[in-house]
C-alpha cells in the first residue's frame, strides 16, 4: 500500500492524500502512549500531515511528545482562536498572540508549516488586527504560511480575501455544498485545501442514529439520500466515501482522526485504492445534487 502526495496548493508543501487529525485523541483523553504508537505507525506508512488545535483539549500536547524526534518529517498544522473552547469569544488579538506563542510550545518545535483561524466569521475576517496577528506570526517565522478553517459563507469570504494560503473545510458524501460553491474558487487562487470530516463521521456505522449533536445532521442528511453502497459491508461502505473525497477536484489532503492504531493501516489502504471510477463518482454527486436542501451548509 502506498500513499500518493500532491501539492498543497502554491506553497511548495507536498503532503500525504490521508492526513491525521489530531481532535479525537485530545478529546477523548487518549493516553501519551497510545497517541506514540498511532502517530509513529501513521509516519511509518507515508502520512505526512498532523493538524491539531489549541482547543482540542491536551492534542498539541501529546502530538508534540510524540513526533518530537521525527518533526522533519511532518508538515504540522494548528489552529488559533477558540483557545478557550468553541462557547467562547476570544478573538482578542493579544489573546491570539499568546495562544500562537503556547501552540508553539505544547508542539514542542519553533514554527508549525501551517497556522490556521479557527472557524472564525466574517467579522472576525474583517478586522485587519486579528488578521495582522496571523502574518506578523508568518513574518516572524513561527507559520510557514497562514490558513482559514471553517465552511460556508465564511469560507468563501476567506477565499476571496486573497491572503490565505491554505483553506481547511468540510466537504464528504453528505456535505457538498463546498465543491459547488468554494473549492472551485480556491483553486483558482492556488490554495491548498485540507478537508476535515472526509467521511461524513461515518454517521452510518451502527446503523442507529448518532447521539451526538457532532454527527447526527450526517445521520439525517444520508437517509434522505440513501446512496446503495451504505447498505453495503461497514468497511466497504468507509471506503467509498474516504475515495470519493481524496478524488474531488482541488483537494490536497484529508485529515481523519482515530484512537485506535490498528485504524491507520486500514485507513491507508482505503486511500491508497485511489479515487472511484469516474461513474460511481458521479453518481454520488448527482444524488447530492437531486436530494439536498436548500440548508444542507457546511457543517463546522
Amino acid at each position: 500500500m502506498t500513499i500518493e502526495y500532491r501539492p498543497l496548493g502554491k506553497t511548495g508543501l507536498r503532503v500525504s492524500t490521508l492526513g491525521f487529525g489530531g481532535s479525537e485523541i485530545g478529546y477523548k483523553g487518549v493516553a501519551q502512549k497510545t497517541v506514540d504508537k498511532i502517530l509513529n505507525t501513521a509516519l511509518d506508512a507515508g502520512i505526512n500531515v498532523i493538524d491539531s488545535a489549541e482547543c482540542y483539549a491536551n492534542s498539541e500536547q501529546l502530538i508534540g511528545k510524540a513526533i518530537a524526534r521525527r518533526r522533519a518529517e511532518v508538515v504540522l498544522m494548528t489552529k488559533c482562536g477558540h483557545a478557550l473552547g468553541f462557547v467562547k469569544k476570544d478573538w482578542d488579538p493579544a489573546m491570539l498572540k499568546k495562544s500562537i506563542d503556547r501552540s508553539l510550545k505544547h508542539l514542542q518545535t519553533d514554527h508549525v508549516d501551517v497556522m490556521q483561524f479557527h472557524s472564525c466569521g466574517v467579522e472576525t475576517l474583517r478586522n485587519h488586527k486579528v488578521v495582522e496577528v496571523l502574518t506578523r506570526a508568518r513574518d516572524a517565522g513561527k507559520t510557514r504560511f497562514i490558513g482559514y478553517s471553517g465552511d460556508s459563507d465564511e469560507a468563501l469570504f476567506a477565499v476571496e480575501m486573497g491572503i490565505f494560503d491554505t483553506l481547511q473545510i468540510s466537504m464528504n458524501i453528505a456535505d457538498q455544498e463546498a465543491l459547488d460553491s468554494v473549492l472551485p474558487k480556491a483553486a483558482a487562487r492556488g490554495m491548498g485545501v485540507i478537508v476535515k470530516r472526509p467521511i461524513a463521521n461515518a454517521a452510518w456505522r451502527t446503523g442507529k442514529a448518532p447521539v451526538d449533536p457532532y454527527s447526527r445532521p450526517y445521520w439525517e442528511r444520508l437517509r434522505v439520500l440513501g446512496y446503495d453502497f451504505l447498505r453495503a459491508d461497514v468497511e466497504a461502505s468507509i471506503a467509498t466515501a474516504l475515495r470519493f473525497t481524496l478524488g474531488s477536484p482541488g483537494v490536497s489532503t484529508a485529515i481523519v482522526g482515530t484512537t485506535k492504531p490498528e485504524r491507520i493501516a486500514q485507513n491507508v489502504g482505503y486511500a491508497a485504492a485511489g479515487p472511484l471510477p469516474p461513474a460511481e463518482y458521479e453518481a454520488i454527486r448527482a444524488r447530492w445534487h437531486s436530494s439536498a436542501r436548500a440548508d444542507w451548509v457546511g457543517q463546522r
